[in-house]
C-alpha cells in the first residue's frame, strides 16, 4: 500500500472531514499487539466492520488506513440498509509477534472493552480461525461458524454481490443482455477475488488475473484458462471491466490515466485514493461502482449471522439485491449529471442524516 496517496489523518478522523466517534488504541505486552479501532458513526446502530491484519510502513499508514475503512463501512452498512454503523480495526502485524492465536484473544479483549459499541469480523489477513479465538474473549464478532445456524466465512457472499453488480452495471452500461465473451481483469485472487472469478468464468467471461502468489495465478490459468499479468500491468489491460479486489487505492493519478475498460466494479475497500479520482474517472467516461455498494454481500453476510437466524438462501437474495442498488445509483447520477461516486456518496450521507 502506497500510504503517501491516502487522506492525511488527524488524531481525531480524516482531515477535512467529521471526525470519528470513538479512536481505540490498545498494545498487549505479552503478545506485542498494537491495534487501533476506529467507530466512525453509530447513527444506525453498533459500529460493524472486519478487522485487518497488515505490515504497515509506519504506524501513520496504520491510522489512516483504519480511518478510511471505518468510514467506509458507515457508508456501506447505510446503503445495504443495514441496523448497524461504521466501525474497522487494524493490527499492525510485526515480526515480533509469535503467538498469532493470543494475539486475536488480546484483540478479543479489545473489542469486549467497547462493550458493544464495536462489532469485528474478517478483513484483509485475517481468518475464520483467528475470528473465533476474538470470540472466545467477546461475543461482539461475527463471520464465524455457528452450531446449528448460518455463519462462516463471508467472501463468497462478498463475490455474489460484486459479480450482481458487474452483471447488472453491464446490462444497464456496456449495453450487453449477458456477460458472455466480455473481458474481465480482476486484479488479486484472495478468497473473494477467486470466487469472483469462478462466477465470472461460469459465466462466459474471459479473464486476465494478477496476484503476488505465483500458486494462486497458476492455478487461474488452468481453471478459467485466464490470461495472467504481472501485478504492475493489471490496470493497463484492456479490458471491458476491471475488478480491484486486492489492497485499497489502486484507482490513483498514476493508474487512472492508463486505464482501457469502460466500468470498475470490484471487491477491494477504498478504490479511490482521492475523492478527485472518482471525477476523474467520470471526466474518461469510465463508469465507477463505488466499492462500499458493491461489496457489502461480506458485512450482508455477518450481520445477518450475528443477528441469528438466518439461512443461506434469504442471505444470498438480499446480497443479490446489491444489483437494483446499482441500477437506482445509475438512475440518479443520469438524473443529475454528477459522477456515480459523487451521486452514492450523497446518497450514503443522506441514509446516514436520516439516521441521527
Amino acid at each position: 500500500m502506497n500510504a503517501s496517496i491516502l487522506a492525511t489523518p488527524s488524531l481525531f478522523g480524516l482531515r477535512g472531514e467529521a471526525a470519528h466517534e470513538k479512536l481505540l488504541f490498545v498494545t498487549d505486552e505479552k503478545t506485542a499487539m498494537r491495534a487501533i479501532v476506529a467507530v466512525h458513526s453509530t447513527a444506525r446502530g453498533p459500529a460493524f466492520g472486519g478487522c485487518r491484519y497488515w505490515q504497515y510502513d509506519s504506524e501513520e499508514a496504520a491510522l489512516s488506513d483504519v480511518l478510511r475503512l471505518s468510514r467506509g463501512m458507515s457508508l456501506k452498512n447505510a446503503m445495504a440498509d443495514l441496523p448497524f454503523g461504521g466501525g474497522k480495526a487494524v493490527i499492525l502485524k510485526d515480526s515480533s509477534q509469535r503467538e498469532r492465536a493470543g494475539l486475536f484473544r488480546a484483540f478479543g479483549r479489545a473489542v469486549q472493552s467497547l462493550a458493544g459499541e464495536y462489532i469485528s469480523g474478517e478483513d484483509v489477513g485475517t481468518t475464520v480461525e483467528d475470528l473465533l479465538e476474538v470470540r472466545s474473549e467477546t461475543t461482539f464478532a461475527a463471520g464465524i461458524p455457528r452450531e446449528g445456524g448460518f455463519g462462516g466465512n463471508p467472501s463468497p457472499k462478498t463475490a455474489l454481490g460484486v459479480f450482481a453488480a458487474i452483471e447488472r452495471g453491464c446490462g444497464l452500461l456496456l449495453g450487453g443482455a449477458s456477460l458472455q465473451g466480455l473481458t474481465v481483469a480482476v486484479q488479486g485472487l484472495g478468497s473473494v477475488g477467486w470466487a469472483l472469478a469462478e462466477h465470472l468464468h461460469a459465466a462466459g467471461c474471459r479473464l486476465i488475473v494478477a496476484d503476488v502468489d505465483a500458486a494462486r495465478v497458476a492455478a487461474a490459468r488452468e481453471r478459467f484458462n485466464a490470461r495472467a499479468v504481472s501485478p504492475l500491468k493489471i490496470t493497463a489491460q484492456a479490458a471491458d471491466v476491471f475488478a480491484p479486489c486486492a489492497l485499497g487505492a489502486t484507482l490513483n493519478g498514476a493508474s487512472i490515466p492508463a486505464l482501457k475498460v469502460r466500468m470498475i466494479a470490484g471487491a477491494a475497500n477504498n478504490q479511490l485514493a482521492t475523492e478527485a479520482d472518482g471525477d476523474a474517472l467520470h471526466a474518461r467516461g469510465i463508469a465507477y461502482l463505488p466499492d462500499y455498494l458493491v461489496n457489502a454481500g461480506g458485512i450482508v453476510s455477518c450481520a445477518r449471522e450475528y443477528q441469528g437466524g438466518a439461512e443461506s438462501a434469504l442471505v444470498d437474495a438480499e446480497v443479490m439485491r446489491i444489483a437494483d442498488r446499482v441500477e437506482a445509483l445509475i438512475e440518479r447520477a443520469a438524473g443529475s449529471g454528477e459522477s456515480l461516486a459523487r451521486t452514492a456518496d450523497q446518497w450514503a450521507r443522506e441514509k446516514l442524516l436520516l439516521a441521527h
